[in-house]
């Protein structure tokens, strides 16, 4: 399936020893960009949460929230530690003399210090491997976001690339109809200089004129362009880049047809071919 970059999932469970909440924020980026915010017990699992989420995205920038709150009922089964306490209070005043405007310790700051239950009163392996599982179902809920918000995208390029193509077959049929008025015009033109018209000169004119219009080849490259697309969008997967160089090559046709045109008409067709192309790209932005 093709993916959005855009995408976002929460997860939050209640264990034995408090709540641990995990959040994915996941925007547009030219590569994979993660980062995390979790407390200083799980710092040794980033390298293994950063590998699972390497695992299931590409592209992105994606922020990872790890929080963790520990339950009054846990906070109740064990005595608070004088000796930290008296601590923590020391240790408060002596900010407060230096720093005046600092911040106080507040009751939450305190009981999560480290040992203020005693030494077992925080299962830090436990509270690694919930953090992990809970990582699991989150990285799967932002996958499964990414993957709805891109099948959304996916069905706004296709729309815009067939109304492309409608738009780029009306500028084939208009070119007989601009070489005959313009052999109309110059025969006009030559009778009214010339007493004798000289047809292999009028031939000439003609010739290098309906060279000069000639948006064949324009045209057969911009629908192989466009069959390129189609065909990236049904195979899907991780495609963001090709897609945006095949935008790339799209509008360097639609620059081609412009300036051939001798016609407003066909300037028009060429000028609604940009924005088609432009809306395709702003879309291709967000694509995985």
């Amino acid at each position: 399936m093709i993916c959005s970059m855009t995408g976002y999932s929460s997860v939050t469970r209640e264990f034995p020893f408090g709540t641990v909440s995990l959040e994915l924020r996941s925007v547009n980026h030219r590569y994979l960009d993660i980062q995390f915010r979790m407390p200083d017990e799980l710092r040794p699992m980033e390298p293994a949460m950063r590998e699972i989420l390497a695992g299931r995205l590409h592209r992105g920038k994606v922020d990872c929230r790890v929080g963790f709150a520990v339950l009054p009922s846990a906070q109740t089964a064990g005595q608070l530690t004088p000796e930290i306490l008296q601590r923590l209070a020391a240790f408060n005043r002596e900010v407060q003399a230096v720093i005046p405007e600092a911040q106080l310790l507040r009751v939450v700051d305190v009981l999560r210090w480290p040992g203020m239950f005693g030494p077992e009163s925080l299962p830090v392996e436990s509270l690694r491997e919930s953090a992990m599982e809970l990582l699991e179902t989150a990285v799967g809920e932002l996958t499964a976001t990414r993957q709805r918000e891109g099948e959304k995208l996916k069905a706004m390029i296709a729309e815009r690339a067939g109304k492309l193509r409608e738009v780029a077959a009306t500028v084939g049929p208009r070119i007989p109809g601009l070489i005959t008025a313009f052999e109309e015009k110059l025969a006009s033109r030559v009778r009214e200089a010339m007493a004798n018209l000289d047809d292999d000169r009028l031939r000439q004119e003609i010739t290098l004129f309906a060279s000069k219009i000639d948006v064949d080849e324009e045209l057969s490259r911009l629908n192989a362009h466009l069959d390129e697309l189609s065909r990236i969008l049904r195979v899907g997967g991780t495609v963001g880049k090709r897609l945006d160089f095949l935008m790339q090559e799209l509008n360097r046709e639609a620059n081609t047809l412009g300036s051939k045109s001798v016609d407003t008409e066909i300037s028009r067709v060429s000028m609604e071919i940009k924005v088609l192309i432009e809306q395709m790209r702003e879309q291709i932005q967000n694509i995985e």
